[in-house]
């Protein structure tokens, strides 16, 4: 045994200014918590581990194999409110005896991965609280210095899309030149999809794995995990039927994105299609469990401008507060309307209501509210003001809503 392998939080600290090797300060802080460690980064990518001698664990081993931590592991930490708001947790997955000690690991206010640390005799919570936290500072100052580097090269096609989703290429000439030697140098995908793990849940114990699915069903699609979420490409628009199959089994919440006409443009296409995952990655979302950003445009852009209410007029808020007191469908009536252009029949069919109940509405909100219904320039106010009190009141899933086919 070392003997100069720190024996306390102070000794560690003292190795750290010493030592510039992830790998034996993984192994230090691990002899030190007597405790088997992996270090991962934000991708859930093995950046380091501390195995002691005559510990062996399916789930432990299968990651130093891989590099990486399963899906339904990452499934764990995307579900864990502690792990969200910065906290440790303690979680037992599934698939080991043993719990983990969950750990984010920030520095300089920005999460740079985890540190999991195997419980294998129930005394990890009897460790001082001030020697997790010296612990963790220390190994997440070692992957903010070892993130910091320019000069670290990419040492994988996968290394090489994080780099571009993080918009880190300043031109597509330069995204080319480091994409040369990999398969993404003649790569034309039609498409991407994004799977939340959150509702992660798995109902195939002892068969293959969300991975091995993924895997199976989309060949060649280079799935990877991306700031928590799954990323794989795709290759025509038939797979929506496979994910929602998928969704079903699995629980998932998954988004396909706008086409890719270009690798370079993920960088662009990227923000629209995890605030799409974000949209109906919540409990209360009905909408469905697999769409595409296509069809949440109308919700995403509403969502950037709900905040801005006050520059809703008073008719259109005092007929949004008059349907919500009162159970009636005037904001509704009047969305449809305008989206129509003033269509009695189509309004009628979107809503399956009867002409004379729509016309009823029509006066009472132009000749009661005082909405200018008459006036062409305050359409599009009307229109964007109703729809954002809408938004607000019903939900994104009001705008996914199936028109009834319209009459001729």
């Amino acid at each position: 045994m070392n003997e100069n392998r720190p024996r306390d939080a102070e000794a560690l600290v003292r190795e750290f200014f010493l030592s510039d090797d992830s790998g034996q300060l993984t192994r230090d802080a691990g002899s030190l918590l007597a405790a088997p460690l992996l270090l991962i980064d934000d991708a859930f990518r093995v950046i380091s581990y501390y195995r002691p001698v005559g510990f062996s664990d399916p789930l432990f081993d299968g990651a130093v194999a891989a590099g990486e931590i399963t899906y339904e592991v990452s499934a764990l930490i995307s579900k864990s409110a502690a792990l969200s708001s910065g906290h440790a947790d303690f979680i037992k997955p599934d698939d080991s005896p043993y719990r983990r000690r969950f750990a984010p690991l920030i520095c300089t206010g920005v999460r740079l991965g985890y540190l999991i640390a195997v419980d294998t005799d129930d005394r990890l919570e009897a460790t001082p609280d001030e020697t997790f936290r010296t612990v963790e500072a220390v190994l997440a100052k070692q992957l903010f210095i070892e993130a910091s580097r320019q000069d670290k090269p990419f040492e994988t096609a996968e290394d090489i899309l994080m780099h571009l989703l993080d918009g880190g290429f300043s031109s597509a000439a330069y995204f080319r030149l480091q994409a040369a030697e990999t398969y993404l140098s003649d790569f034309h995908p039609s498409a991407f999809a994004l799977i939340d793990l959150a509702f992660y849940k798995s109902r195939y114990i002892g068969k293959r794995h969300l991975k091995e699915e993924l895997r199976a069903r989309f060949p060649a699609s280079h799935p990877f995990l991306y700031r928590g979420d799954v990323f794989l490409f795709l290759y025509d628009g038939k797979s929506i039927d496979t994910f929602s199959e998928l969704a079903e089994e699995f629980g998932l919440r998954v988004i396909l994105s706008e086409p890719i006409r270009d690798l370079f443009d993920l960088s662009f296409l990227y923000p629209a299609t995890r605030d799409a995952l974000s949209m109906i990655s919540t409990d209360d979302f009905r909408g469905g469990r697999v769409l595409f950003v296509k069809d949440l445009r109308v919700p995403l852009l509403l969502k950037n401008s709900e905040s801005r209410t006050d520059l809703i007029s008073p008719e259109l808020r005092r007929l949004s507060e008059h349907d919500e007191k009162k159970g009636t469908q005037y904001s509704e009536t009047l969305y449809y309307y305008l989206s129509f252009c003033h269509s009695l029949n189509k309004t009628c069919d979107a809503l399956f209501t009867h002409r004379n109940t729509i016309l009823y509405r029509i006066d009472k909100i132009r000749d009661e509210f005082g909405v200018p219904l008459d006036d062409p320039s305050k359409h599009t106010e009307l229109l964007l003001g109703t729809a954002l009190l809408l938004f607000a009141r019903l939900g994104a899933e009001f705008f996914l809503r199936p028109l009834p086919p319209m009459k001729n």
